[in-house]
């Protein structure tokens, strides 16, 4: 019989996929604990603001209906906070499909992509499902070293993904340092700047790119809505360039690719600035939690500018990690990154940091 496996193209034969946080239900049926916490896929622990949620519920009577395919509404409140042109705006099923439309609108397999060690996971996936070829670049302080990622740079090199803060490790790369790579990037390679996280980095490290954007016509900048805005289950982040360049972006897009709830919700989030300002405000407050706890026992930890931090345990993580879900406790194993010490612990709530940190210190104890 032909084996299903031969039919698919190269890249994807071999991929493997992304592995996301275990779902709280899924820990639920296999141990049937009754109290979990999940600080596992950086998400907001406060959820979607009120205005979000008012947004939706005024929303439901028109499911029915298909909604604006090109999200009309949403991007001009981007386009007014940002002041860019609506033709700059591609939208997303979360930022992760605009890493992927890139991909399929400009690589091919003679091409090559490049991008940091510890970088964000997706990178590899969506280089390696076309067919491209993946430069990987070692890091310096688990950070990106620009000057050796911009000697890796080549005639064939079509795209470098930058991720600013990085993830899984929080690291953030200065404004003068990141234009002057972009700068020297040549106009035949594209620079993809992911700001998944950039709402969490505080005003004394700025990094103020949509600029930048009338400048680099081969700069694209991804944001979402899944982290600060509480609305990941939503599924909506969207880009920033050139109109050029997100024309092309569009034309790979699939209609309908934003439901309606998730337009609506996203526009009504975008103008909720005192939810945004609470969230921010609960995440610096949870990370010192987190990282006096770690300091207390004796760990170190990589400084992070998201909302999650990277434990370093000085042992492999696996166990450790196996045994918070014994606990209850949902954090994410970081061994994929080559980080096998190290697990990342999403900010929580005050009382779900705690209880991580009380599960930690017990089983370091008994480890």
């Amino acid at each position: 019989m032909t084996n299903i496996y031969d039919l698919a193209v190269p890249g994807v034969q071999k991929l493997i996929p992304y592995k996301p946080g275990k779902p709280i239900e899924e820990l639920e049926r296999e141990l049937g604990l009754t109290r979990i916490i999940k600080l596992a896929s950086n998400e907001n622990p406060l959820g979607p603001g009120k205005k979000a949620l008012d947004a939706i519920h005024a929303t439901l009577p028109q499911l029915t209906l298909y909604p604006d395919g090109n999200g009309f509404s949403l991007k001009q409140a981007l386009a007014g906070k940002y002041d860019v042109k609506p033709s700059q705006i591609t939208l997303g099923n979360g930022s992760n499909e605009i890493l992927e439309l890139v991909a399929r609108a400009f690589l091919t397999s003679e091409l090559e992509v490049v991008f940091s060690q510890h970088a964000f996971a997706v990178y590899p996936i969506v280089t390696q499902a076309v067919g491209a070829k993946a430069v990987v670049v070692p890091a310096v302080n688990y950070g990106h070293d620009l000057d050796a990622m911009l000697q890796a740079v080549t005639e064939k090199t079509r795209l470098v993904f930058i991720a600013n803060p990085n993830n899984p490790t929080g690291t953030l790369l200065d404004q003068v340092s990141l234009q002057r790579f972009i700068e020297a990037l040549p106009e035949t390679c594209l620079c993809v700047l992911d700001e998944a996280y950039y709402e969490y980095v505080e005003n004394a490290h700025p990094v103020d790119s949509i600029d930048w954007l009338k400048k680099y016509p081969n700069l694209l900048i991804t944001r979402t809505f899944s982290k600060a805005y509480g609305l990941a289950g939503l599924r909506v982040g969207y880009g920033l360039s050139s109109p050029e360049f997100a024309d092309i972006l569009n034309r790979v897009r699939q209609p309908f690719n934003n439901n309606m709830l998730a337009l609506a919700a996203a526009e009504a989030a975008l103008s909720d600035t005192e939810h945004l300002q609470r969230t921010i405000a609960v995440n610096a407050q949870g990370m010192r939690q987190l990282t006096d706890g770690f300091r207390a026992l004796g760990l170190e930890w990589i400084p992070s500018h998201g909302n999650f931090v990277s434990v370093d345990l000085k042992q492999p993580g696996q166990p450790i990690y196996e045994a918070l879900l014994r606990k209850g406790v949902i954090v994410r194993p970081v061994a994929n990154y080559e980080m096998p010490n190290h697990l990342r612990i999403s900010i929580g709530t005050q009382a779900e940091n705690q209880i991580f940190l009380e599960a930690l210190t017990a089983i370091l104890g008994h480890v």
